[in-house]
């Protein structure tokens, strides 16, 4: 049931120098970089191919109006955008914050965080490697099994001064998962594409602040701010977005 796409066989150290790297679009690669990351199309499942291109041809603009400050001002970090393929079909791999944290308590994510000193540069592998260590650390997942296939452009979340570079990977050879932390994290759970993109799935939040945005009622949580806007963007670029109702809609309390 797959098939291989084009491999553009070039290397994230390379567009470095010579184009976009991690956070702005490119999405394609195929030799390891320093350290043994790699960016690879080669070998996803055919399904996969609508992500690969958005990855490569979609604009910041395109993603959020929220866009990482010109003076460099933010804190570097990445997330793990992980598809996989479960009994239902393609899938993706969450988390759910921990009830008692200070801030974004119980709310699902991508595994994630800021980067580490030992990620190395943030302009070129260091995202990578956040991901993938974050991922690891977070999840017990095993890094071993990840193909990164691209990565989406920088997004910035202005309530926590974070820089976010979205990392795309499959899941090529899955391992075990679950709460590493129970502290920091709840649980952690896959949600099938399918229910991602059935309309009755879907609802818009309404924040007492004035935030307005795209949420999914699924696996018992709703999925709302960044998270749930990334999702909505490769969803819509990927041409899988089904028509919804945007008027439905679900109130957020001020401890959101």
């Amino acid at each position: 049931m797959t098939r291989g796409t084009q491999d553009d066989s070039v290397t994230t150290e390379t567009r470095a120098r010579t184009g976009p790297g991690p956070g702005h679009g490119d999405g394609t690669g195929g030799a390891a970089a320093p350290g043994g990351v790699e960016v690879s199309t080669h070998g996803l499942p055919g399904w996969l191919d609508p992500v690969v291109a958005a990855a490569r041809t979609v604009r910041p603009t395109q993603l959020s109006r929220f866009l990482p400050p010109e003076d460099g001002a933010g804190r570097q970090s990445a997330v793990l955008v992980l598809f996989g393929e479960g009994p239902r079909g393609p899938e993706l791999l969450l988390m759910e914050r921990a009830g008692t944290l200070r801030s974004h308590a119980g709310q699902p994510s991508f595994p994630g965080g800021a980067l580490d000193p030992q990620d190395g540069d943030p302009h070129t592998t260091g995202p990578l490697r956040a991901a993938l260590r974050e991922a690891e650390e977070e999840t017990g997942l095993d890094p071993a099994g990840v193909q990164l296939f691209g990565v989406l452009p920088r997004l910035y979340i202005p309530v926590s001064e974070f820089v976010v570079t979205p990392v795309l990977g499959w899941w090529r050879a899955p391992s075990p998962v679950g709460a590493v932390d129970l502290a920091e994290t709840a649980r952690v759970f896959t949600v099938p594409v399918a229910d991602l993109t059935d309309p009755a799935h879907r609802v818009t939040v309404v924040h007492p602040g004035g935030y307005q945005g795209p949420a999914f009622q699924v696996e018992s949580a709703l999925v709302w701010g960044f998270t749930a806007g990334v999702i909505d963007r490769i969803l819509h670029f990927a041409g899988w977005e089904q028509p919804w109702d945007r008027a439905r809609e679900v109130p957020l309390d001020w401890r959101a």
